[in-house]
């Protein structure tokens, strides 16, 4: 058997075995998009307003959520003074303003990444532009 027959039977086993339940290339319809659509893209106005919502909705009753959890947690440890119930419920209150002041950080960060998204594009788009200005000029003169 010489190499291209080889090379042929090989390259035929190959595409008959392949696996045909994943696409690499697309998401396809499914769960993530409930819309349907396979465009992730998201216009600079979208991108304004799910700013927006962060700062004007989601961080001050974020922060509010968290100030009354340990409003109520302070008062029952003070109540509970003495017991090992109120030395658990100071390590849960630790805990809990750890853990918002970590969401607080992960919303504002997401609320700066989401306004400076439109302008790395741009930035990006210029770049590539100035990186074919030569060629450009080359084919002018063509």
């Amino acid at each position: 058997m010489g190499f291209d027959e080889e090379w042929g039977r090989l390259r035929s086993d190959a595409a008959e075995s392949r696996p045909t339940g994943m696409r690499l290339n697309s998401t396809g319809p499914g769960p993530l998009l409930p819309n349907g659509t396979e465009d992730l893209a998201a216009t600079p106005a979208q991108k304004s307003a799910a700013a927006n919502t962060i700062e004007t909705e989601l961080e001050p009753d974020t922060k509010k959520a968290g100030n009354w959890a340990d409003e109520t947690s302070g008062s029952a440890v003070t109540a509970l003074e003495g017991w090992d119930t109120a030395v658990g419920l100071k390590k849960v209150q630790d805990t809990w303003e750890k853990q918002v002041k970590a969401l607080m950080g992960r919303l504002s960060a997401e609320k700066g990444a989401l306004r400076a998204t439109s302008g790395l594009f741009v930035r990006n788009e210029i770049q590539i532009d100035s990186d074919f200005a030569p060629l450009r000029s080359k084919l002018d003169n063509l």
